[in-house]
């Protein structure tokens, strides 16, 4: 078994259980505080994970490059993060989610661009599987006489597209340079995501009074996702971003499969179809990518 697919896989579970959990909870949580719950938990599991397994030195001449790559990486994403919120605000959610599910076709894209990755044509077919089965599961249809007058939501949708590719494959080309260690990636996670969601979710977040249940109920999903980011960020040190990405991206089929479980939610023949379909386009992806 490729040594990237375990921490892809367990990215990919505690992504789907994470975002399971904020359907759950998400009527009784503004989104903001979310984000500032998000940042408290990346700050507690990054770096309890850098207290434990730390080995290179965080700022050096040598690793100069690769702090650089790294923190840039994690701003884009936090700033990607935002525009997808404001989005939201202005536009239809059944097109806008649609849309976020297809960033990892950018990652893809400037991998082979700019990193000169290469796959098997069978996993470029499982790819574009889990990518097409993503973008199913994650339409959900407007209500009715709902409409839409703010464009914002367009520009805000793709440029929040093109930061989460850049930020992937800014990761991936940060493993290329001198000093690239995964531990060190988590402290720069955890600045980048302070100084994007922190500042969102203290400036919008803070309003009204949270009691010790919203934080529990905030603190263990936000908990899961930060714990899927460090599965993703080990993911890519070791194998092909165009890989861990669309994977570990698939995680709507575990929030299907969790929101039937213990939400009570159906499973329509469209979302059975598309779990098919990750699921037949993950069994292709694993295996030699250079």
């Amino acid at each position: 078994m490729a040594i990237w697919l375990v921490p892809t896989l367990v990215s990919l579970f505690l992504y789907g259980i994470g975002q399971g959990l904020v359907k759950k909870y998400i009527s009784e949580v503004p989104p903001a505080r979310f984000c500032l719950y998000f940042v408290v938990a990346k700050i507690v599991l990054n770096l309890s994970y850098y207290a434990l397994f730390q080995r290179a030195e965080l700022f050096s001449a040598a690793a100069a490059r690769f702090d650089a790559f790294c923190l840039v990486a994690y701003l884009l994403d936090g700033l990607g993060w935002l525009l997808y919120f404001q989005a939201i605000v202005h536009g239809p959610i059944a097109i806008v989610g649609t849309l976020s599910a297809a960033y990892p076709a950018l990652t893809i894209l400037f991998a082979r661009m700019f990193l000169h990755e290469h796959l098997s044509v069978l996993q470029y077919a499982g790819v574009a599987l889990v990518i097409l089965g993503c973008l199913g599961l994650s339409y959900a249809p407007s209500p009715a006489g709902h409409s839409i007058t703010d464009p914002r939501w367009i520009p805000l949708s793709f440029v929040a597209l093109l930061l989460w590719g850049c930020s992937s494959t800014l990761l991936k080309a940060a493993y290329r340079l001198p000093g690239a260690d995964e531990v060190n990636v988590l402290v720069f996670s955890t600045l980048g995501g302070m100084a994007t969601l922190g500042v969102y979710g203290l400036a919008r977040g803070l309003k009204g009074a949270a009691n010790p249940r919203e934080w529990t109920r905030s603190f263990v999903p936000m908990g899961m996702l930060a714990g899927g980011d460090i599965g993703f960020i080990v993911a890519t040190r070791y194998g092909p971003v165009s890989l861990t990405t669309p994977l570990s991206g698939a995680y709507p089929v575990i929030t299907v499969i969790f929101a039937r479980l213990v939400l009570g939610e159906r499973v329509g023949l469209l979302q059975g179809a598309c779990i098919a379909a990750i699921l037949g386009g993950m069994a292709l992806t694993p295996g030699s990518g250079g």
